[in-house]
């Protein structure tokens, strides 16, 4: 049997890189598949691949920093499919390079806004229908700049930080009610994203930062993902698991 059979999931950002190929392994492991982005084009191109695989997936447009979207997100996943049992919150925004002492609040408020806020308002939420459902599983997409900085980019280091005190305190307060939570902290992975921001040569430098001297792929991440969705992790919460192709090991 699949790692995910007959379970209902819900993915943030799923128009585009690391969410798109979370919505794709859960529909691969059997789950059926609400995906949320803002851009309607990308969800629906993200739908359009899990069905021509022989997968189940809906498309709702939301904005991830929005509370009452992320309340309509959820609605929305239970009226399709009648209940949320995984839900993978990742979608989020780097923002503007600057030192702290430069920052603009605007900038900081949009980050924060999106990387934080939208983490706790989707959690919100879904812990409210998981209690409902009798048990659950969360997991929050962070960073590995959840344990070190990220320098030129406070509001993005803040928030996940905050990303990973937030899946913590979840974990502690709903562990005796069937509902885990973990957070992943992928270190810097070969999206279209990072293609189309940095040059060969800037990739080629990230990339030698990490001990194995490559990029992570989407795929990775989402197989970790993958793994915490399921019972074959059944007695991990709490936990932030980097995957960092070893950057943040020295």
């Amino acid at each position: 049997m699949a790692l995910l059979e007959n379970k209902v999931a819900f993915v943030s950002g799923g128009g585009s890189g690391i969410g798109r190929a979370v919505a794709e392994a859960y529909a691969r492991e059997g789950a059926k598949v609400v995906l949320s982005d803002i851009n309607v084009e990308h969800g629906e191109e993200t739908v359009k691949i899990i069905k021509d695989n022989g997968g189940e997936a809906f498309f709702v447009k939301g904005d991830s920093s929005s509370a009452s979207d992320n309340k309509r997100m959820v609605e929305v996943t239970v009226s399709k499919y009648g209940r949320l049992d995984i839900a993978c919150n990742n979608a989020g925004m780097g923002g503007p390079a600057k030192p702290t002492g430069e920052y603009e609040p605007d900038a900081w408020d949009r980050v924060i806004a999106l990387n934080l806020s939208g983490v706790f308002y989707a959690c919100r939420y879904q812990l409210e229908q998981m209690e409902k459902n009798g048990g659950g599983n969360i997991v929050n997409i962070a960073s590995i700049h959840g344990q070190v900085a990220a320098p030129n980019s406070p509001a993005y280091t803040a928030s996940k930080h905050g990303v990973v005190g937030l899946t913590k305190n979840i974990a502690a307060e709903y562990a005796l009610k069937n509902i885990r939570c973990n957070a992943v902290g992928p270190g810097y992975i070969e999206t279209a994203l990072l293609k189309d921001n940095l040059t060969q040569n800037l990739m080629d430098a990230v990339a030698a930062k990490a001990p194995m001297n490559r990029l992570g792929t989407a795929q990775e991440v989402a197989d970790l993902v993958v793994f915490l969705s399921s019972e074959k992790s059944s007695f991990t919460t709490g936990s932030y698991i980097i995957a960092d192709g070893g950057y943040t090991a020295i």
